[in-house]
Parts: structure tokens; C-alpha cells; sequence
């Protein structure tokens, strides 16, 4: 089974990457680690005190299928960290790279959105990083958008993003779509 990295920093939207991780790891038997800059423990926006299984270095786009983002408030405090040689490193080898609400501007400033399909939290923070000028390919939507396994979403599409991603892993099962299918059905 594919083996997914979630990249946590402190201020991290907990809500974002829920979801996907508890669709991956538990009904469909994926491997999901987690990991912090240095591999220590990390706070959530809510709260949550997490204690990742490795450090963003053990992150090897030869050992995982997705390296999976989720956004919060360490960008605005300027603490947040430079995922450019990590993104990028995925895309060479053709993994998934997955970014939601912040995380999705910085996936922008790394380039990997300049000729893919995306959106996030708006056009505005995407364009506020000078190495973005994929502004053609945006797309204002309040759902994630995925193409040529990248993917991104508003902070307020954790349901889209998981669904997006598990595509992307070639894992939308009819499994997968009955557990998620529940937890949009308020959506509909």
C-alpha cells in the first residue's frame, strides 16, 4: 500500500489533513507518517500536541507515494518552512505533493503550480510570492483541485482534498467513496 508523509509545523490546521490520514491509514490500510521540521512534537491551531514519527530530512520521495501539506497560521508568523527542495523533489519522481489552504500558496511560490490546474485560498495569496506565475491556471473554486498528481485546496475543503489525494494514489475505491461520501453528505 502506498505510504503518505504529512508534513506538520507548529500553528498546523488540524482539520485539513484529518480526514485523508484517517481514510488512508484506517479503511484502506495506507502507511501515513507523520513528520515535523526537526522530529519533534508539534502544536496544532486547535490545540492537538502532535508527535511525529520522523523529521522533515527522513522525508525520501524513494520511500513515500504523497507528501501531503496541510496549511496554518506559520506563514503569517513568517516561521513556516521552506517545502521548495522537498515539493520539488517529489514532482521529479512523480509522487503526489498535496497542499491545502497555506500550504497551497507555498506549493506556488515553489513553481509546481505555474502549469498545473490548482486553486487555494484565493488568487491574492498565491500572487503575494514572487516565484508564482501560475495565475492562468488558477481556479476559484471552494473545491481541491487536482491534476498530474498535484493537488490543492481552500482550508475549507478538507472533504474534496482527501478525495483528491486518494485519487491521485489510485486508491478511489468504491470503499474509499462509501467512507468519504459520508463525512461530505452535509455538502450536498
Amino acid at each position: 500500500m502506498p505510504r503518505i508523509a504529512v508534513a506538520l509545523q507548529s500553528d498546523f490546521a488540524d482539520w485539513e489533513p484529518a480526514l485523508l490520514m484517517a481514510a488512508a491509514r484506517y479503511y484502506l490500510g495506507c502507511e501515513v507518517l507523520t513528520a515535523s521540521p526537526d522530529g519533534q512534537p508539534v502544536v496544532s491551531m486547535g490545540g492537538l500536541k502532535v508527535t511525529p514519527d520522523i523529521g522533515f530530512a527522513e522525508i525520501d520521495p524513494e520511500r513515500f507515494d504523497a507528501l501531503v501539506i496541510p496549511g496554518g497560521y506559520a506563514w503569517e508568523k513568517g516561521q513556516a518552512f521552506d517545502f521548495t527542495d522537498l515539493a520539488r523533489g517529489f514532482r521529479a519522481e512523480n509522487k503526489v505533493v498535496a497542499g491545502i489552504c497555506a500550504a497551497a500558496s507555498a506549493l506556488a511560490a515553489t513553481g509546481l503550480l505555474d502549469d498545473v490546474a490548482h486553486t487555494g485560498n484565493s488568487l491574492a495569496s498565491h500572487g503575494k510570492y514572487p516565484g508564482y506565475h501560475g495565475a492562468d491556471h488558477y481556479r476559484d473554486q471552494p473545491q481541491a483541485v487536482s491534476d498530474r498528481g498535484i493537488v490543492t485546496a481552500p482550508g475549507s475543503a478538507p472533504d474534496t482534498f482527501a478525495t483528491e489525494v486518494l485519487k491521485a494514489l489510485d486508491l478511489w475505491t468504491p470503499e474509499a467513496e462509501a467512507e468519504l461520501s459520508a463525512f461530505a453528505a452535509e455538502h450536498r
